[in-house]
């Protein structure tokens, strides 16, 4: 039998509050964020769907920590993609302490520009790819090939 390994999540929500950035004592620019994340249930005693939320911590490194703090804020949609890792510690009463996050491997918008909160905060900094064929709503004109011969497929 083969040894499979999978470590890979996938969340969408709401961050629970501003993000901020620290760094290690080796000067890695870290952040430690929450998101809220909805979930549908049906208790026992109700046939109809409840809601409730799920709070994941999240943990970016680097250049991802430093793009969640620039342009996301408490509030924002956000998507993120990475792996579950969980963690122990001994703390000051002698006490095995564990606690589970997800270490961020990619971080994505959801909101569109004009719905999220940070939006004021990333105004110019990506641009939304648009074509222009001078007037509005005309097709891309594209050249015609007459001789399909000098086609390499």
């Amino acid at each position: 039998m083969a040894n499979f390994n999978l470590n890979k999540v996938i969340l969408g929500g709401r961050l629970v509050r501003d993000p901020e950035l620290r760094q290690t004592s080796s000067g890695i620019p870290v952040t430690s964020f929450s998101i809220a994340v909805n979930r549908k249930y049906t208790s026992q005693d109700s046939t109809t769907d409840e809601q409730t939320a799920d709070f994941i911590n999240i943990v970016a490194w680097r250049s991802r920590a430093e793009f969640v703090c620039k342009y996301f804020r408490k509030g924002s949609s956000i998507c993120v993609v990475g792996a579950i890792q969980t963690r122990s510690w001994t703390d000051a009463n002698g006490q095995k302490q564990y606690a589970t996050d997800v270490v961020a491997d990619e971080v994505n918008f959801v909101d569109s520009k004009g719905e999220n909160p940070a939006a004021s905060y990333a105004q110019n900094s990506y641009a939304t790819p648009s074509f222009s064929s001078g007037e509005e709503g005309e097709a891309p004109k594209f050249e015609e090939i007459s001789n399909d011969d000098d086609l390499p497929f």
